[in-house]
């Protein structure tokens, strides 16, 4: 089976951005618990910089990745940032000193993650930002992707996205403006809503069809778990086959899965790093896809 090499962002929008199929996720550039410097620094822009020369064109990132270490690291190893590179950052959210994860999207909280987000990647507009939904916390839903637009329409962000939703909250997303991407919890192994160390993790397997018809790339975060709430036998046996990793095998199964789905694999390890860039090489046949779904 062949896969996508690229996927436009947007697509329908009058900006649309086509990037790389295989992104990089930031988070794990920080320090234990995702909070503060990442042990071994050099490393961190070492991967941050073969990425695009790898031709990585999609970096997700968040402010309180650290808090703002990811920012200040892709400013450092990347700035001036090449013409082609899309920087998508996630609001929502904030840290405590004490690393807990509280919800940070009153529309004041939001225009401040904004103009912390331009202020530490040294931007004037942010190409795309994820809304990141907390069920039950801070301000209602709708109030919040109001703000989005809002600054949108300032011009401080080009497209909004949305991230940790369900699918009755991308529906009413999609009812409000257009939702350019969807970052959501997804992996072969934790494809549907989970309860986790920061609360509940909506899947992407409920809402990828709505991402399909709509032409809206889905994002997978924490997509490399490979043991919700049990080991991936599957991946496991497909790894063995192939004689790669089961984490390899898991990022192919995603490109495999929908060319709709952007694989952002994160990792602090340059080998790391390059084992999963082998990915997206790696070919699964029709037989291959049935045995592991």
């Amino acid at each position: 089976m062949s896969t996508p090499k690229t996927i436009t962002i947007a697509a329908k929008s009058s900006h649309p951005l086509t990037v790389n199929r295989l992104g990089y996720g930031t988070m794990r550039l920080t320090g234990e618990g995702i909070y503060g410097e990442p042990p071994n620094r050099p490393e961190a822009l070492q991967i941050l910089k073969q990425a695009i020369k790898s031709g990585i064109n999609f970096l997700d990132t968040a402010d309180y990745y650290g808090e703002d270490v990811t920012n200040r690291l892709i400013y450092e190893a990347l700035y001036p940032y090449p013409a082609d590179l899309v920087i998508c950052t996630k609001v929502g959210g904030a840290r405590k000193p004490d690393k807990s994860w509280i919800p940070y999207n009153t529309p004041e909280n939001l225009r401040s993650s904004i103009d912390n987000n331009l202020r530490t990647l040294k931007l004037e507009q942010i190409t795309l930002v994820h809304f990141r939904a907390i069920a039950g916390h801070g301000a209602p839903f709708k109030e919040s992707l109001d703000a989005m637009f809002e600054m949108q329409k300032e011009g401080k962000i080009l497209h909004v996205g949305v991230s940790n939703v369900t699918r009755d909250e991308l529906e009413t997303a999609m009812a409000m403006g257009e939702i350019a991407t969807v970052e959501n919890m997804y992996g072969h192994a934790q494809r549907n809503t989970h309860k986790g160390l920061h609360g509940e993790s909506n899947g992407g397997e409920e809402l990828l069809d709505i991402c399909e018809k709509h032409c809206i790339p889905l994002v997978p975060y924490f997509s490399l778990f490979l043991s919700m709430p049990k080991k991936d036998t599957k991946i496991a046996a497909i790894a063995k086959k192939y004689n790669i990793s089961e984490v390899q095998a898991n990022i192919a199964w995603l490109l495999h899965r929908s060319p709709w789905i952007l694989p952002i694999p994160g990792t602090s390890s340059l080998k790391h790093f390059e084992e999963n860039l082998k990915a997206a090489d790696i070919k699964f046949t029709q037989e291959d896809m049935d045995f592991l779904e």
